[in-house]
């Protein structure tokens, strides 16, 4: 089987992430890594909190908390949030960690002996009511592309346009609000794109068309546009420093390296991370490093991370001259919106993370995210829709199924699956409808994509609620009670095989219906196309209990408290 490597664009420390986060990037990638795992892959799934850079000293100075302090614990709040979302990481590391000091400064040197940084004097805005330099998202004002007031000196958070501090109109300090800037010579480190162009250019080529269009567009018009020069450092107390024994007069100033630098080598960096947690059988290297033909590399990100990791990081790497891996497949999405506006971090705005799981399990989000996921364009997060679609696909679809089914078998038969008579014609109609479901969910997931892989899981749970509907035990019963028992246990096959295929999407659940069957030895990661037709997993004898209810339904009572809580619109 394969060796799969996958990544999810790092969460950002200053504070817990909403919804559109997690579906456009961390829950993909969760989904993903489950299913390759079923069915017998070898992976590594990486992640790590990005730790570096101004929001998190700012965050930190609004604490009153050292920012190192701060982005311990901010890291251990998020890592709880992602537990709660059932987010099976093999590892979830930290940019701040010495192992992503140590790789970066190494990409560091050796782009610089390859000739591809270069130190220059550059003008830096200055300010004098905070007495010091002010780094690209220290400064604040409006974006010169589309008007939006609130953009940063690096990105305009808005429109996603890459932006220097002295493009802003009316440019302000972050840190004190002052509109009294200067403008100062200073001398920092710039990563020489300019010269990586057509290299990128030929890699990218080997690679967008098996990307989605999404991703392959948004490089495509990077390198239209011509990749730039950029510094690479920045005049901050906390991130990678730059070492000493390369550039000692800008060690001494304290000069740090950019967080858009170092943050994706941390996926390298937490790889170590992970692999030194036990060296003697964990190799980060064989993962990393001269692997390009024996592992397959897959980053989940949302569309403004795009830019970073299919032309900067690649540049990076490029110029090294090491034969580090590179990303195969990079699965992008659009923004999940709220009630058609943008979730928002720093406006608060939408539903976070936390507040999800204080209202429901995981498992309520999980689905509804995946078969919502903005792929071919932004999705509307609302109320009405989440609670609509946990009432019919949840609810109503699996689980009415699965307790309607072992209820009555437990009514009129006891607590083991029935034996009844010998599959019939509508039983070899249901085997083959269930394998062509089956294949099709497959092909979707393969194809990582997520809501048409959704839809089909839908598609099989239907079938189950159709072949009952069809067989009616509860009439049945009265003239052919073998009939009633056969249809019993095929559905009770159904719920074992719904519990098998189900685990990358509601992994609790799934968990709650096999283990709703006291099978002696159920080691079943997957289900065989024969397996799905045969519906057999389940034998005559078999003991099982009724599990409590799978999904509540959601009220009209619900839907209002919701909105009142957290707003019917994005204002």
């Amino acid at each position: 089987m394969a060796r799969h490597l996958i990544t999810s664009a790092l969460p950002y420390i200053n504070g817990i992430k909403h919804l559109g986060n997690m579906v456009g990037s961390m829950l993909p990638a969760d989904v993903y890594s489950r299913y390759l795992r079923q069915r017998g892959h070898e992976v590594l799934y990486i992640c790590a909190t990005d730790e570096h850079g101004t929001p998190a000293e700012l965050a930190a100075k609004e604490q009153g908390l050292p920012v190192a302090e701060f982005c311990a614990q901010a890291h251990d709040a998020q890592k709880a949030v992602y537990d709660g979302f059932a987010l099976a990481f093999d590892y979830f590391g930290r940019s701040s960690s010495e192992q992503n000091v140590e790789i970066t400064q190494h990409f560091a040197r050796r782009l610089n002996e390859n000739g591809f940084i270069e130190e220059r004097a550059i003008r830096q805005v200055y300010s004098p009511a905070d007495g010091r330099f002010l780094p690209d998202r220290y400064v604040e004002g409006t974006c010169p592309h589309c008007g939006y007031d609130k953009a940063r000196g690096d990105q305009c958070e808005n429109c996603t346009r890459v932006l220097d501090p002295t493009d802003l109109i009316n440019p302000r300090s972050a840190i004190s609000g002052s509109t009294d800037l200067e403008v100062r010579e200073t001398k920092h480190l710039f990563l020489l794109q300019s010269k990586l162009q057509h290299e990128v250019e030929e890699w990218v080529s080997r690679h967008e068309d098996d990307w989605p269009q999404l991703a392959s567009s948004i490089a495509r018009k990077w390198l239209t546009e011509g990749l730039h020069d950029r510094a690479i450092t920045r005049d901050l107390d906390w991130g990678v420093p730059v070492p000493a024994d390369t550039w000692p007069e800008l060690a001494a100033e304290g000069k740090v390296f950019y967080v858009w630098f170092d943050a994706p080598i941390e996926y390298i960096g937490a790889t170590k991370e992970w692999a030194d947690l036990d060296p003697e059988n964990r190799d980060w290297k064989s993962w990393w490093y001269d692997v390009d033909t024996t592992v397959r590399y897959t980053e989940f990100m949302a569309k403004d991370n795009v830019p970073f990791h299919t032309v900067m990081f690649p540049a990076t790497e490029l110029g090294v001259r090491e034969p580090w891996k590179k990303v195969d497949y990079v699965k992008a999405f659009n923004w999940l919106t709220y009630y058609g506006g943008k979730f928002s971090t720093s406006q608060k705005r939408g539903v976070f993370t936390d507040q999800a799981l204080d209202i429901l399990p995981a498992d309520y989000w999980r689905y509804f995210l995946i078969a919502n996921a903005p792929e071919s364009d932004d999705s509307s997060f609302t109320w009405e829709h989440f609670t609509a679609t946990v009432n019919k696909d949840l609810a109503d679809t699996l689980g009415n199924f699965v307790n309607r089914v072992l209820s009555f078998s437990k009514k009129r038969f006891g607590e083991e699956v029935p034996a009844g008579g010998e599959p019939g014609e509508a039983e070899a109609k249901l085997g083959e409808e269930i394998a062509r479901l089956l294949a099709e969910y497959e092909s979707q997931m393969e194809a990582l994509q997520f809501r048409k892989a959704a839809a089909a899981l839908r598609a099989l749970w239907s079938a189950g609620n159709s072949y009952l509907e069809e067989k009616a035990p509860w009439l049945e019963i009265k003239t052919d009670k073998d009939g009633a028992a056969l249809t019993l246990r095929t559905a009770m096959n159904l719920i074992h095989l719904y519990a098998v295929v189900s685990e990358p999407f509601i992994p609790a659940t799934a968990k709650t219906m096999r283990e709703a069957f006291a099978l002696a030895d159920d080691t079943a990661t997957w289900v065989t196309a024969d397996e799905a037709r045969a519906l057999t997993a389940l034998t005559p004898g078999v003991a099982f209990t009724v599990p409590p209810v799978l999904f509540a339904k959601l009220t009209d009572e619900d839907l209002e408290n919701y909105k009142e809580r957290f707003g019917g619109s994005p204002e």
